[in-house]
């Protein structure tokens, strides 16, 4: 079985088993350790699946982050300042130029006003793009006329790593070998490995076949134990995943 909650705590315990660091991803872009790993979560939906991960994170002394988008379905206050007096990072997930249907000048002014609100609940220095798979706006291209770093940001994965020497695995898609389904969610890189469970993953941990920086993106409402949610989860995305292939293909 995979994607449950067994399943991801047994990767944990082999990242820690095999020697790696645990950097929130702003602290990797200030002072990088030579070997860490940089657990990032993308909190689309489900909330309260992230407080899990966050909770099963700090029993190990593990720290995160996690982007949080502005919408009911992911937005949970209580939830964000939890997670952070846990010693994990928040962040703000955007997907402004969807929203604004494209016109910059409201995308950015959208930008800038749920990043006050996420602000006044917690430190926020850094921001990571939704993927909107079924809109034909790249919220990335925001930055094409604009700078984030105008708004006190450090960084954003998709620009400011270099995955040449970071190996970026995603479980985009319910799946790790996830090609075909990833829309936005992919970055350019002369890694070349393929896997296809965690069980994989975690293997190829043991054996010492993986590099010292890592960053892994998780989407927590994929993972639970509860049978009938795993069940839905896993046909929904089933679903999902042939609309995707059609438009990655196109």
């Amino acid at each position: 079985m995979d994607f449950d909650i067994k399943t991801y705590s047994r990767f944990l315990d082999s990242t820690l088993r095999n020697g790696y660091s645990f950097q929130t991803f702003k602290d990797f872009l200030l002072a990088p350790n030579e070997k860490a790993i940089i657990l990032r979560h993308d909190v689309d939906l489900k909330p309260s699946n992230s407080l899990h991960f966050a909770k099963i994170q700090a029993e190990r002394n593990i720290k995160g982050t996690y982007y949080f988008r502005a919408v009911k379905e992911s937005w949970n206050e209580a939830i964000i300042t939890e997670i952070e007096s846990l010693g994990h990072e928040v962040g703000y997930h955007y997907e402004c130029l969807t929203t604004a249907k494209g016109n910059n000048e409201m995308a950015i002014a959208d930008f800038q006003s749920n990043l006050r609100k996420l602000r006044e609940l917690v430190p926020v220095s850094t921001i990571c793009m939704h993927g909107s798979p079924l809109s034909k706006y790249d919220s990335k291209d925001l930055w094409n006329q604009s700078d984030y770093r105008d708004f006190n940001i450090i960084g954003e994965p998709y620009f400011d790593v270099n995955y040449n020497q970071v190996l970026y695995l995603t479980d985009t898609g319910r799946t790790w070998n996830n090609k075909k389904v990833s829309v936005r969610d992919h970055t350019v890189s002369n890694y070349k490995f393929k896997f296809n469970s965690t069980n994989e993953i975690i293997k190829a941990l043991d054996k010492k076949e993986l590099p010292d920086q890592i960053m892994f993106t998780f989407h927590p409402q994929r993972w639970t134990n509860h049978p009938i949610h795993w069940t839905i989860e896993l046909i929904m995305q089933n679903l999902k995943n042939q609309i995707k292939k059609l438009i990655v293909k196109h």
